[in-house]
């Protein structure tokens, strides 16, 4: 055998063959397969994004949009708002409850506490459905002074009950909490909000109220009012917020805004910002008469329009 001529081993001096197979050719009657197409949820379709951290402007925006879209669509222009406790009964309930306890012996003296305070529930549902009458007898655009609250149990659903027994629409803005808030059953339906952000709901009571009526309450209340009138005293809400005090000695032993003035804390001018009464009457006559000069005392509707503004239902 010649030298080199060796098959049995491979040769050095060239390359091995690097000619690729051609692929194979699909015959004729073959199909093509479909393209594989990978397709994307759309971001603002995606509940995991919406709720995660990343998305929280969107979240607090939506809670600025949503609502302001609802208030335009209602042709809601502003707002009387009523603040209180969430845990004042209605009288029958409270009568209720003491009967049950005398019964069975438990905490009777709690239950005649819960019936003693039951006057700022039905004070506020008498309020709120004589606000409600004269602001649908205004002839003016849109709907006016809408009774508005926080949309829980107490205070809160007088509020939205004595508006719905003047068959006037009321709004109610609800927040998320472990414990005590669940929406009334009073509330328009069109205006029921459910807030996540604390901000955000107190954002929509001071930005469309013109009046504000605070009953007796807890920690919440007085966060409300304390914001306000802060923002009232800073010029931060430039306009003529009326404030009405409602159970005078209430608030004369929970907040000693003249012990704020002795110590300098407060001026006395801040004082004015507020009308304390223990009266329905005086209520009603000192937030209309507010309200009346805020609007230009414009005239009422005729009566050929309305013999009785409660028979108008803005429900």
């Amino acid at each position: 055998m010649l030298r080199g001529m060796d098959d049995s081993k491979p040769r050095r001096d060239r390359p091995p063959s690097r000619r690729k197979t051609a692929p194979h050719e699909p015959h004729a009657h073959e199909p093509h397969p479909a393209p594989q197409m990978h397709v994307e949820k759309l971001a603002f379709h995606s509940k995991d994004f919406l709720d995660s951290r990343p998305a929280r402007t969107l979240r607090i925006l939506a809670e600025y949009v949503e609502p302001e879209a609802r208030f335009a669509e209602q042709d809601v222009r502003d707002t009387i708002v009523f603040f209180g406790s969430a845990r004042i009964l209605s009288r029958e309930r409270a009568e209720a409850a003491l009967a049950k306890a005398r019964k069975s012996g438990d905490d009777i003296e709690h239950a005649e506490g819960q019936l003693q305070m039951s006057r700022y529930y039905e004070d506020t549902r008498e309020l709120a459905k004589r606000l409600t009458t004269w602001s649908k007898n205004l002839h003016a655009p849109g709907r006016r002074f809408v009774v508005c609250s926080g949309g829980g149990p107490g205070i809160m659903e007088a509020a939205n009950r004595g508006a719905s027994e003047a068959r006037g629409i009321n709004i109610g803005l609800n927040i998320q909490l472990p414990f005590e808030q669940h929406a009334n059953p009073y509330i328009t339906r069109a205006l029921n909000f459910d807030f996540h952000y604390f901000f955000m709901r107190k954002f929509w009571f001071a930005y469309l109220a013109k009046a504000m009526v605070c009953m007796p309450g807890g920690f919440g209340t007085l966060d409300e009012l304390m914001e306000i009138l802060t923002l009232a005293q800073t010029l931060k809400v430039k306009k003529k917020l009326p404030i009405v005090l409602y159970g005078a000695s209430f608030w004369r032993e929970v907040v000693d805004f003249n012990a704020m003035v002795k110590y300098g804390t407060i001026s006395r001018d801040d004082l004015d910002r507020v009308f304390r009464t223990d009266s329905v009457d005086e209520a009603f006559d000192f937030l209309t008469h507010e309200l009346k000069l805020l609007i230009g005392d414009l005239p009422s509707v005729t009566a050929s329009a309305s013999k009785d503004p409660a028979d108008r239902d803005d429900g």
